[in-house]
């Protein structure tokens, strides 16, 4: 589907891991709630993955913050960050 090479991973794991990270932080979370998703969820991942998680979650940890407190879709974030196409 065009995806450049590695970036359909890309996109696959930011969902994944954005996933886990609204399940942890519940349907209506507050900043801190998020923050904390954030830490446990690229944990759940595994070593490696954790890893390419935790450097996402540096990167853009504002607008992931910002969109699941939105409470925009994973993939819609992910797309927003670039990293998905739309």
């Amino acid at each position: 589907d065009g995806v450049a090479p590695g970036r359909g991973i890309k996109c696959r794991l930011c969902t994944k891991a954005l996933k886990k990270i609204q399940a942890l932080a519940g349907d209506d979370p507050d900043e801190s709630a998020v923050v904390a998703a954030l830490q446990k969820g690229c944990k759940m991942l595994g070593r490696a993955k954790g890893r390419l998680c935790q450097q996402l979650v540096n990167k853009y940890r504002d607008q992931i913050i910002e969109g699941l407190q939105n409470g925009d879709m994973p993939r819609d974030i992910c797309a927003a960050l670039g990293i998905c196409r739309s």
